[in-house]
């Protein structure tokens, strides 16, 4: 509502009118003013509808084990290899993010994810 009271604002300021199904409203006069607030109040509610739909559906989705996530960009075969050529010293971070079609961050995390215990990054 907040945003909604300083858009009108805005208008009032810059002489905007709202023109709806052949009605002028004029966000400086009162009916104007109420017009507007009605407006960003049913807007408000459905984004608060939208969140609370979207909420419900990945409780659901979570329930019945559909909602795993992001999928990694490299497959396990991959990510194994990706390790081993990285831990042969022969290629640079730039070569394996060409050669896998992935950000360098990426690399670094397939990377630190496969190294062994205690081995420092």
């Amino acid at each position: 509502m907040p945003d909604a009271r300083q858009i009108g604002d805005s208008l009032v300021e810059r002489g905007v009118k709202l023109s709806l199904g052949g009605s002028l409203y004029d966000p400086a006069d009162p009916m104007g003013k109420m017009f507007f607030n009605i407006l960003a109040t049913f807007a408000e509610f459905e984004v608060d509808l939208l969140k609370l739909r979207t909420r419900e559906g990945m409780a659901i989705a979570r329930s019945k084990g559909e909602l795993k996530g992001k999928r990694p960009k490299l497959t396990a075969l991959q990510q194994a290899e990706l390790v081993r050529m990285h831990r042969t010293g022969e290629y640079t971070i730039a070569d394996l993010t060409d050669v896998f079609s992935i950000g360098c961050a990426t690399v670094y995390r397939v990377a630190a994810r496969h190294e062994p215990a205690g081995t420092p990054s």
